[in-house]
């Protein structure tokens, strides 16, 4: 049995604030060509993850809130925001599901968030995500202001992050 528990997201809030990348995630999934990919993802404020779809092969990607807050945005093609929902225990709104082909993202809206993540697999770097070439690349360093630009734009405030 794979248990999900305080101790493990605590372990995993912890992990993810010393990250150079303010994230790091747990797989359930034994092996990359298992064709449910499960895991929990913790992040912090400032992390990035660069707008992506997952097409060639199609694959959906549900994420469920287990603690703190997080926005989950969809893009049109050219880089559009089209939906966005906001999924926070307190509120009631605990998930969020993007079909394949859709361009989206991610973004922790307070410290110590952790999402349980679900994704068809299975799992190949060379062919998982296509990334949007109007958003930063993580590499560039942008990525934070362009998070920032996307909460401004749709007027969301973050929790204050001390």
């Amino acid at each position: 049995m794979k248990k999900i528990n305080s101790k493990l997201l605590n372990q995993l809030n912890s992990k993810a604030e010393s990250s150079p990348r303010k994230r790091i995630n747990h797989n359930f999934h034994k092996e990359s060509n298992d064709l449910l990919q499960r895991m929990l993802n913790a992040m912090e404020p400032g992390t990035y993850i660069q707008p992506h779809k997952h097409e060639n092969p199609d694959k959906r990607e549900i994420f469920l809130v287990l603690k703190g807050s997080f926005i989950v945005v969809e893009f049109s093609e050219s880089g559009e925001v089209t939906d966005h929902i906001i999924i926070n225990l307190e509120e009631g709104v605990f998930g969020a599901e993007v079909a394949p082909g859709v361009y989206h993202t991610i973004i922790p809206l307070e410290k110590n968030s952790v999402a349980y993540e679900l994704k068809d697999g299975p799992y190949d770097a060379a062919s998982d995500k296509n990334f949007a070439p109007w958003a930063p690349n993580e590499s560039s360093g942008d990525g934070p202001a362009y998070n920032n630009y996307i909460l401004q734009k749709l007027n969301i405030n973050p929790k204050p992050f001390q």
